[in-house]
């Protein structure tokens, strides 16, 4: 069993057991988080639109951090523009618990 979840402006295939990262969630850890909007749900059969309208996905949070640095650089050939600047993307990882469909 499997379901589609949208968050954070991105879409996510979770099963039960499943820990994911998603963009930052105002939640702590050990917080419980409810994903509303579930596009898809896969349980012996695809249901989507109308039929999961009422399904959720259950997830515990497990912790909170900051990707990677990434770099960005811009730079203007003959001008002498140079610009270096770095960003560090806030996350919230999660363990799904239950699919309610």
């Amino acid at each position: 069993m499997y379901a589609i979840i949208a968050t954070g402006g991105k879409q996510y295939k979770v099963a039960e057991g499943d820990v994911i990262r998603v963009e930052k969630l105002g939640a702590e850890a050990g917080e419980t988080v409810t994903f509303d909007q579930v596009l898809a749900v896969n349980n012996d059969g695809l249901k989507v639109g109308e039929d999961v309208a009422n399904a959720s996905v259950t997830a515990s949070v497990v912790e909170n951090g900051k990707a990677k640095k990434v770099i960005v650089y811009k730079y203007k050939r003959k001008t002498g523009y140079h610009k270096k600047n770095g960003h560090r993307q806030q996350f919230t990882k999660v363990k799904i618990e239950k699919i309610n469909a």
